[in-house]
């Protein structure tokens, strides 16, 4: 007979399923005796008419791991994690690796209208998170790997043993992410770079980058395409230069001088401009200050690859909080700056002002997109800091606390330099 840990893993490959072995066990056929347990005498033999009915059972599998377990181990049945350096599922235990084969798929955009118009029905919870939290803290919402506990919030730091779960909401699914590039040990280098040249950082900053305090998360991105068509009004200016005339003194007399001086000639102007946005990104979240989310520029969109869970094992992913209207708000925004650029150039001249810009977008897609960061988040006398590195390109950004000591001997030292040159050159006088 089998014993329990291959068992678990005919379970685990899907040769057995546990619903089969719970309704054995309810029937009270085949169950385990142990030795201990055994009957002195063995049981009668049945019948030569009944030999022919008696079927041999499956074993009864007790405590055996859910069907539904994301990305079981098939050496030990832990849970595999994503590892970066070999870009595959590996065992945190045992040390077995499992490829994840490159996707065919295309990276596909999605119709904004039709999308938006019916939005209820394209909505569904991502597989193997089916259960998110919202941080009382920061207000994040941190979609969790089913079995398993989240200590605290990547964010803030906020515990959340006692925060409430609830059933993830549904969502618009991202269609495509970056995977993470960086291993935890590469971005504790480059932050530990990053601090090395900030003179006045606390010095246990960067010991708590070594213990190793980095959480991989998964940011929300949208991203949109849009074809532009744009009216504009405004002038145009174009420098030019006169002969003026003018009245100095010299020696007490009056003297007539010139000099050139530019003037600007004004003309009213109109015209059109069309130009084609592709991947305008937008942040889908809140928890996170945008003006840092955007120093973790630039992320190489055209290596996106089709979404699959496996690349979330090990990791934290925040839902997005942005919706898709709002976002194509910020996105119109961040169009309109490059639009009135363009405006200015196709004015010409020297100078261009605009009394108006009229923009229609037309043929809007979109893309629920997952993008990769090293994120840490450090208390230092009661305040919240945050480091970024952006777990592609080791891009790091944050905020920081300054030491006071540093500062005060720093200051104490230029003041003694001051003190010793001044009376050197006293002295040498």
């Amino acid at each position: 007979m089998q014993d329990e840990r291959e068992i678990a893993r005919e379970i685990l490959s899907g040769q057995i399923s546990v619903q089969d072995a719970s309704r054995l066990r309810s029937s009270g056929a085949a169950a385990v005796v142990s030795p201990k347990s055994a009957p002195a005498s063995p049981p009668p033999k049945p019948a030569a008419a009944d030999v022919a009915q008696v079927k041999e059972k499956d074993p009864v599998v007790t405590n055996a791991p859910s069907t539904d377990r994301k990305f079981p181990c098939k050496n030990c049945g832990a849970r595999l994690d994503f590892d970066p350096t070999q870009r595959a599922l590996k065992c945190p235990y045992c040390g077995y690796v499992e490829e994840i084969a490159p996707s065919r798929a295309q990276v596909r955009e999605n119709d904004y209208a039709q999308v938006l118009a019916k939005i209820s029905t394209t909505t569904s919870v991502i597989a193997g998170r089916s259960q998110e939290v919202r941080c009382p803290g920061c207000g994040a919402s941190v979609l969790l790997e089913d079995d398993v506990e989240t200590d605290k919030c990547p964010f803030c730091a906020t515990h959340l043993a006692n925060a409430p779960r609830q059933s993830a909401q549904a969502q618009i699914q991202p269609e495509c992410l970056l995977p993470f590039h960086l291993a935890q040990r590469d971005a504790v280098a480059a932050f530990n770079t990053w601090i090395a040249s900030r003179w006045f950082a606390p010095s246990d900053l960067r010991q708590f980058a070594n213990l190793g305090q980095l959480s991989g998360v998964y940011l929300p991105f949208w991203t949109y395409d849009s074809m532009t068509y744009t009216h504009y009004s405004g002038q145009r200016g174009d420098d030019y230069w006169e002969t003026e005339t003018y009245t100095a003194y010299e020696n007490g007399k009056s003297v007539t001088r010139t000099r050139q001086v530019r003037r600007t000639r004004w003309t009213f102007v109109s015209g059109e401009v069309d130009h084609f946005f592709d991947d305008v990104l937008v942040s889908a979240a809140k928890s996170l200050p945008t003006p840092m989310v955007d120093k973790l520029d630039p992320w190489d969109l055209a290596s996106l690859e089709d979404f699959r869970p496996e690349f979330l094992a090990g990791f934290k992913t925040e839902r997005y909080t942005v919706s898709l209207s709002e976002g194509f708000t910020v996105a119109q925004q961040i169009m309109d700056g490059q639009i009135r650029t363009l405006c200015c150039q196709d004015i010409g001249g020297d100078h261009q002002t605009l009394s108006s810009v009229n923009t229609q977008h037309v043929g809007i897609t979109f893309k629920h997109i997952l993008l990769p960061v090293w994120l840490a988040v450090y208390r230092y006398q009661d305040k919240t800091y945050r480091i970024l590195v952006n777990a592609r390109t080791g891009e790091v950004v944050g905020d920081r606390p300054y030491s006071v000591w540093k500062i005060f001997f720093l200051s104490l030292a230029i003041l003694v330099v001051v003190i010793i040159v001044g009376f050197l050159v006293a002295n040498s006088r």
